[in-house]
């Protein structure tokens, strides 16, 4: 597994997220504490929002620990909305492809998780895509995949509607394979002026989630596990959860998606 960090707010460094908590993104690529494995060194990735309606984006694959690109980066780019990652790899392979976070046109994206049994799903999930989704894929990862298929149902016009239409695309191409649906989804997202994440697992082990609701900076922050220890000022976000965050607030809503097969246990 992965694991990331988001923030949206006034302007600060990258490095205020990224490298210099106690427990920053960086710290958790070599020791994380709520994950499956505590290294995440198979490459890392950072998008920024700016002056420009696109985001900036910066990946690579050397373990983030190790890159000291990446440390000066975060010490002199200063941003309102910033995605940041660390990669555990599930299968494929290590390149600068498969980093997260990813985008597409305005939107950033990166995640935490896996599709169950996708060496099977893929050729039909590919299929399903618009030429003008597929073309933006360059890499080979069930996430890429997964954010192109948000972007077809609707991303820009429905961001929490597109999410849950393409989970449900997912857990329906696994019924059809004949195949028990498993997907552990914990991803965040932008479009450059909101930051929406998402918790959902078709078991109980859905990827952990925080928002920082106080701390040192006056916006949000939504990670994988805290940066500090300072419990007080992290939430746990509850499994089937979608957010939306902006500078001044949040809103944690139910996330529900529908399969063909309403009476298939999701869960277990």
């Amino acid at each position: 597994m992965c694991r990331w960090a988001a923030y949206v707010g006034p302007d600060i460094f990258l490095e205020d997220i990224v490298c210099s908590p106690c427990h920053s993104l960086i710290a958790q690529s070599q020791n994380a504490l709520e994950a499956k494995t505590p290294t995440n060194g198979d490459g890392f990735g950072v998008a920024w929002y700016g002056d420009r309606d696109e985001p900036g984006l910066y990946r690579d694959v050397l373990p983030a620990w190790s890159d000291q690109n990446l440390k000066n980066i975060c010490r002199q780019i200063r941003s309102g909305l910033f995605l940041a990652h660390v990669r555990a790899t599930t299968g494929a392979s290590v390149s600068r492809e498969n980093c997260h976070p990813f985008t597409c046109g305005r939107w950033s994206f990166m995640h935490n998780g896996k599709i169950g049994g996708f060496e099977h799903l893929r050729r039909t999930l590919e299929a399903g895509l618009s030429d003008e989704a597929h073309a933006q894929r360059t890499g080979a990862t069930d996430s890429e995949l997964f954010f192109l298929i948000m972007v077809d149902e609707g991303l820009d016009a429905d961001p929490h509607g597109a999410t849950q239409r393409a989970v449900a695309n997912v857990l329906n191409a696994s019924i059809a394979a004949g195949i028990k649906p498993q997907l552990r989804l914990t991803s965040a997202f932008s479009d450059g002026e909101q930051l929406f994440a998402v918790r959902y697992a078709t078991d109980r082990f859905a990827p952990s989630l925080y928002i920082r609701e106080s701390g040192r900076t006056a916006g949000r922050c939504i990670v994988s596990e805290p940066l500090d220890d300072t419990s007080a000022d992290w939430m746990e976000i509850p499994a089937d959860s979608f957010v939306t965050a902006t500078a001044d607030s949040f809103d944690i809503g139910e996330f529900s998606p529908a399969t063909a097969d309403r009476r298939l246990p999701l869960s277990a």
